[in-house]
C-alpha cells in the first residue's frame, strides 16, 4: 500500500491535539541482521542485534529468512520477502553473497553478523561524519503516524520512504535443527515492509493510520529513507524510531 506524500505547507496539526515527540536522536546506523531459527551459527548474531536495539545512535532490525527451513525447522518468523531482500541486496553490491548470520550497515555494507568487533568498528567510522545524512522525524496525533523527511542539503540521490512495522521482542523455543532445544528471543523483528511514497531531495510528509505503521503483531515501527537502484536496495539516507522503540 502507497500513500501520497504531503506538502510540508499543507495540512497542519489540529489544534488541541498535542503530537508526540520525535522518538531519540537521529540514527548513525541502521543495522539489519538476516538471521534464522535453523541456523546454529546465529545466535551469537542475534543476542549482539538485541544489545545493540538498546543504542539511541542505532536502528537494529531482524529479518528472518526461510532457505534454512528443509533442515528440519520451520522458522516461525521468516518471511520470504526477507530473504529475496537479502538476495537484493547481493546483487545491487556484484558479490552474490547471501549467508546467516549476515548484517548489512546502512544498506551498503556487509559483514558476518556475530562479529562485534568488526560491526561496532563500522558503526564507529559511521559515526566520524555523524548521523545520517537527511534527517528523518516521526510524529503521533490522533490515531496516525507523521513522518516528515527533511530536504536534502546538498547533492542527492532519488529514494524510496519505507515503513518498517516490528516486533519488540519475540521468544521462540526451538523444537527441531540446528538449534534444537533452544529457547532464543529475537529483537526488533521486522513484520512487514510498507512503501509510502518516493522522494526526490525535497522536504515530504506523509501520514500514516497507526493500524498499518504497526499493523499484524508488531508493536512499534521504523522509517528508512533508501536509495533504490532497479528495484536493488541501496545506500540508507536517512531513518527514524517511532515513539517507544
Amino acid at each position: 500500500m502507497t500513500l501520497r506524500p504531503a506538502c510540508l505547507l499543507g495540512a497542519l496539526v489540529v489544534m488541541g491535539f498535542a503530537a508526540q515527540p520525535a522518538a531519540s536522536q537521529a540514527p548513525k546506523a541502521v543495522i539489519e541482521l538476516f538471521t534464522s531459527q535453523g541456523c546454529s551459527s546465529c545466535p551469537p548474531a542475534d543476542q549482539l542485534i538485541g544489545e545493540l536495539a538498546g543504542r539511541p545512535d542505532v536502528i537494529a532490525l531482524s529479518l528472518p529468512v526461510d532457505y534454512w527451513d528443509y533442515l528440519g525447522w520451520k522458522d516461525t518468523l521468516a518471511q520470504p520477502a526477507f530473504a529475496a531482500r537479502q538476495r537484493a541486496y547481493a546483487s545491487g553490491r556484484g558479490d552474490k553473497q547471501v549467508y546467516t548470520p549476515q548484517v548489512i550497515i546502512n544498506g551498503s555494507k556487509p559483514i558476518v553478523g556475530s562479529d562485534r568487533a568488526k560491526i561496532e568498528s563500522v558503526i564507529a567510522k559511521q559515526g566520524n561524519t555523524g548521523a545520517l545524512p537527511v534527517l528523518v522525524s516521526v510524529s503521533e496525533v490522533n490515531g496516525a503516524a507523521t513522518v516528515e523527511i527533511a530536504a536534502a542539503s546538498g547533492e542527492t540521490h532519488a529514494a524510496e520512504v519505507w515503513l518498517v512495522p516490528v516486533a519488540r521482542a519475540r521468544e521462540v523455543a526451538i523444537g527441531r535443527g540446528e538449534n534444537r532445544g533452544r529457547t532464543i528471543t529475537y529483537v526488533n523483528v521486522v513484520r512487514n515492509m510498507v512503501k509510502l511514497g518516493d522522494w526526490s531531495g525535497q522536504a515530504a510528509r506523509f501520514d500514516v493510520p497507526l493500524a498499518i505503521a504497526r499493523s499484524g503483531d508488531a508493536e512499534a515501527y521504523v522509517v528508512l529513507l533508501q536509495v533504490t537502484d532497479d528495484a536493488k536496495p541501496g545506500a540508507i539516507l536517512g531513518a527514524a524510531k517511532g515513539p517507544g522503540l
